[in-house]
């Protein structure tokens, strides 16, 4: 069967579109399914450059960390899904067995590991996964749309309710919209009733967002964005969602009210940050940080997309042969939304 896949490390010159052998049932807790579509995140940028700390995958190494796709076997043991669903994946895979995977909180299981990054991915036309990580969908999604839901929608879920517990009568500064985190967050906010804040570099985007329910939106590389934020709202935010790390976390921290709240899932511009401490306990802020999603979050999530309360905005789709081209797209950072790929029609 076809897979797109990384031949080695260095980068997404090293994507090749490539046949290996179709995946079968080992366990009577998992499920194959016949992928329909698949969809890029940050994350396969960094996996096809290589990072450091992780160890490199096997290669050749599926690509992938989001898909959709329909069930066409199941295990003996699976009992919430039949052949012929239309279902979406939880790329976050655990034990299934340690306390925090039996609390319903597999982030915290020892081995957590993502699809796509620690595990071959989704970019291929079957795979075998845990059933304990596929649901069902129903309702009017497209194939697109469901490729690109999980990821971004449970990594912007968590942040903002579990973590941020982002209320109604709240404000949120969201940085970079047009990714698939901040695109996710900004429908999130608006769904929960919070005020919405976005950035970009694009007026474009700014735009759009506006057009997504943005209240207000500010060109990152031109406006002083803590004394907009507090010009706009006549105080600072009461959480800030930066996954972009050291090029805006002392904005951020301007940006936030006393007792407000930053959450983080990503450092795209760099890790190293700096604080003062003094600031930290004055003004009582609480930094958090944030990863994936529990599979009761991402039960949450699907219901809510069924509902058709949360849709990914869809940017561009490619087949899976132009695997490349979409690659090159989320590198340069100009897309507004998801870039999926096609993998049977």
């Amino acid at each position: 069967m076809r897979a797109l896949c990384l031949t080695t490390s260095g980068g997404p010159g090293n994507l090749a579109l490539i046949d290996i052998p179709r995946p079968v049932l080992r366990a009577p807790d998992e499920v194959r399914i016949g992928v329909r579509a698949a969809a890029l995140n940050r994350l396969d940028l960094a996996v096809a450059t290589g990072l450091p700390g992780v160890p490199s995958p096997v290669y050749p190494h599926v690509v992938g960390t989001d898909a959709t796709g329909i069930v066409l076997e199941v295990g003996a043991a699976v009992t919430h899904l039949r052949t012929g669903d239309r279902v979406v994946v939880n790329p976050g895979v655990s034990c299934g067995s340690c306390e925090p995977c039996t609390t319903k909180q597999e982030i915290f299981c020892r081995h957590f590991g993502v699809l796509g990054e620690h595990r071959p991915g989704l970019a291929a036309e079957e795979v075998v996964l845990p059933a304990r990580n596929v649901l069902p969908i129903e309702g009017d999604w497209t194939w697109a749309e469901a490729a690109a839901f999980s990821l971004a929608t449970l990594s912007a879920w968590r942040m903002l309710t579990t973590r941020a517990r982002l209320t109604a009568d709240e404000a949120i500064l969201i940085w970079g919209i047009g990714g698939g985190v901040a695109l996710a967050a900004l429908q999130i906010a608006r769904h929960i009733g919070a005020r919405a804040l976005v950035t970009s570099s694009s007026a474009d985007k700014l735009l759009r967002a506006a057009a997504l329910g943005a209240e207000a939106g500010f060109d990152h590389t031109t406006a002083d964005i803590p004394a907009a934020v507090k010009a706009r709202l006549g105080r600072g935010v009461d959480v800030v969602l930066d996954s972009v790390g050291t090029a805006t976390w002392p904005r951020s921290l301007k940006a936030l009210r006393p007792g407000g709240r930053l959450v983080t899932c990503g450092a795209t511009t760099g890790h190293d940050v700096a604080i003062d401490l003094r600031r930290l306990f004055w003004f009582q802020w609480s930094l958090l940080g944030s990863s994936m999603g529990s599979s009761i979050e991402f039960a949450e999530i699907v219901a809510l997309g069924n509902a058709g309360k949360l849709r990914p905005a869809i940017d561009t789709i490619y087949q899976l042969a132009q695997g490349r081209d979409a690659y090159a797209r989320l590198a340069s950072g100009q897309q507004f939304g998801k870039l999926v790929l096609e993998v049977t029609s």
